[in-house]
């Protein structure tokens, strides 16, 4: 009996030839990262575990990425920050992307020049830019979404702070390797689809739990047909339909992208032939139509035109799963030349996609200007208010207010006040409905 792509990279991993779901393994772990929230926490567990002295295992297998509580007055965010220097320096550890504009009390201002700081933005996009995503490997990191880095055929899952401290002490982890279920989207993405209609129609399918501690894999000729960062929208968010991890087989496109960034040698795998699934699901992408996640679950999924009309307070596009420059160009289709109707908040995802905004071009303007001139509110990269953070934090939700958005979760507080209904659509889905003020149809401005 063959394997599937996951249970490969774990039998590779753990020295064996073969594992099966629901065996126990010893893997060695190529690349763990960690961020402002959860890496001093990962710090605190490191020393207690293995002494105050100790030093990291393997410090170039270990990335820091400051990105979720940055642009804030906060002085415990701001001490967080200081906590990864501390750590970095004392480590001697070169993968960290040091937002050197916070510093001491205050509110940090804007960069002038985002490709002229070390910062980066949020992780989940930052790890792939900077070439620390590889096919055939594992990646850990103590956030949920690290899933997300499974766009490029390798293993990528979230873990607490205690398992963090354990790898940074021991370069390993124990894991049960997962079931994988297959989903093959075959067909044409029409004009008004994005990868977050696909997903969260997927997670309507099989609810919350769905893939609970299973291995999701993408493929198909609609996924083919996809670059990089719409792929890496669909493995964000395997983690809300309670998976293990999302993995999509490495490509010309997977390959491509990486090499460009990084001369470190990598080995992709694929599932063979024979491998076994726990289950099949199919879908036929060319028939499929724009939907929305209702408050407060991400599998509370309804088309689009069936709740059009919903009146509206905020928009808000950007997150790791929704600000990326795909993201930005499928809202500027919809922006340009309108107006919006309700505050609209942008935050790019990185600073390459920061820098873009005033590079990339749409009906001979950028799309930082399409932007401001619809009356959207551009902040730099961040997480944002994706997770709520401080109450200065850009964007957040203060009270009760209904929202659109392109991020991952609407559980109630997520993005700030428990009060606050947040809708989550694709950044096509957003845009309309920030022109409107009301939930839209995409369809109904892109004609």
């Amino acid at each position: 009996m063959g394997m599937t792509i996951t249970e490969k990279i774990l039998a590779r991993h753990a020295g064996q030839a073969t594992v099966a779901p629901g065996q126990n393994v010893w893997a060695d772990i190529d690349v763990l990262m960690t961020h402002d929230v959860c890496g001093p926490g990962t710090i605190g567990a490191f020393k207690e575990h293995f002494g105050p002295d100790a030093k990291v295992r393997d410090p170039d297998r270990v990335v820091i990425i400051p990105d979720h509580y940055i642009f804030t007055a906060d002085a415990k965010a701001h001490r967080n920050i200081q906590i990864l220097r501390e750590f970095v320096a004392e480590q001697g550890l070169r993968h960290y992307y040091d937002p050197d504009f916070v510093q001491g009390e205050g509110m940090p201002d804007p960069y002038a020049d985002p490709e002229q700081t070390s910062y980066q933005g949020v992780c989940h996009t930052v790890l792939p830019e900077r070439g620390h995503t590889r096919p055939g490997e594992v990646l850990l990191g103590t956030d949920s979404h690290t899933c997300t880095a499974g766009a490029f055929g390798e293993f990528a899952t979230g873990i607490g702070n205690t398992e963090a401290g354990f790898v940074l002490g021991t370069g390993k982890l124990w894991f049960k390797v997962p079931a994988t279920m297959r989903f093959v989207l075959e067909g044409p993405m029409p004009p008004y689809l994005m990868a977050k209609d696909l997903i969260l129609r997927i997670i309507g399918d099989i609810g919350v739990a769905g893939a609970a501690y299973r291995a999701m894999e993408f493929v198909g000729s609609t996924i083919a047909g996809m670059n990089v960062e719409e792929r890496m929208t669909l493995c964000n968010m395997a983690v809300e339909a309670g998976a293990k991890n999302g993995v999509v087989p490495a490509d010309e496109v997977t390959i491509d992208y990486v090499r460009a960034r990084t001369d470190l040698p990598f080995e992709p795998v694929g599932s063979d032939a024979d491998a076994e699934y726990l289950s099949e699901h199919r879908y036929d992408v060319a028939g499929a139509e724009p939907v929305v996640a209702q408050p407060h679950a991400p599998d509370r999924v309804a088309l689009v035109k069936d709740i059009a009309g919903t009146k509206l307070d905020r928009a808000y596009i950007g997150s790791c799963t929704g600000g990326k420059m795909v993201d930005f160009e499928a809202a500027a289709r919809v922006l340009s030349g309108r107006t919006v109707q309700i505050d609209t908040f942008c935050v790019p995802a990185n600073t390459r996609v920061d820098a873009e905004l005033s590079r990339r071009t749409h009906d001979g303007k950028t799309l930082r200007q399409i932007l401001l001139d619809a009356g959207c509110q551009v902040a730099p990269a961040s997480c944002g208010a994706c997770l709520g953070g401080p109450d200065d934090t850009f964007g957040r939700a203060n009270s009760a207010i209904k929202v659109i958005s392109t991020t991952n979760r609407n559980f109630p507080g997520r993005m700030g006040s428990l009060d606050a209904e947040v809708f989550l659509a694709s950044p096509l889905t957003a845009a309309a409905s920030a022109v409107t003020g009301a939930i839209t149809d995409p369809r109904d401005l892109l004609k």
